[in-house]
């Protein structure tokens, strides 16, 4: 029977994969009307591509859009704590070159951080037109951006630790 409930010291990690899923589905939910898209209003560095998006957008839209930041604050905190559970608590990263190893950890939890300031500077930018700071802009479609590279290059993580390990017969 042991093997239906997760070992203690792993129920942390399936937690926090869920609250992930659930979390990923709400905030989903919540800004699949908007079109743009979020994803398009990450990429606009300067106050003219983010005011051409945002005033595009009804106000229940934006308000819509406002609204599902507590959302993603709770969200980029799941996964934050998800990436550092599932690479301290399990042998996923083991196969990894150990400087790789290291780092798997913090890769989650620093996507996390630069999404949280995305949604600060987001939550300020949206609050009001603020066409004199392109400079702030700038540094959201960077924070964006490294977000995004951070979440792929921790894929690429998990798809490599799985591949070496099944090369070396590891993964049944």
């Amino acid at each position: 029977m042991s093997g239906i409930h997760p070992a203690p010291r792993c129920r942390a990690l399936w937690l926090s994969a869920t609250l992930v899923v659930i979390l990923a589905a709400v905030v989903a939910w919540m800004v699949a009307p908007l079109s743009p898209g979020v994803v398009v209003l990450q990429f606009a560095w300067s106050p003219r591509a983010f005011g051409e998006i945002v005033h595009v957008w009804p106000p229940e839209d934006l308000a819509r859009y406002r609204a599902h930041l507590p959302v993603d604050f709770a969200l980029l905190f799941a996964y934050g704590v998800f990436g550092y559970l599932l690479a301290t608590r399990t042998g996923l990263f083991t196969p990894l070159p150990p400087r790789l190893r290291r780092l798997a950890p913090s890769v989650l939890a620093l996507a996390a951080l630069f999404d949280a300031a995305e949604n600060v500077l987001h939550a300020w930018l949206t609050e009001m037109p603020r066409f004199d700071v392109p400079q702030v802009y700038l540094a959201s479609t960077a924070c964006s951006g490294l977000k995004w590279t951070l979440l792929l290059a921790f894929g690429v993580l998990v798809v490599w630790a799985l591949a070496v390990a099944d090369d070396q017969g590891e993964v049944e």
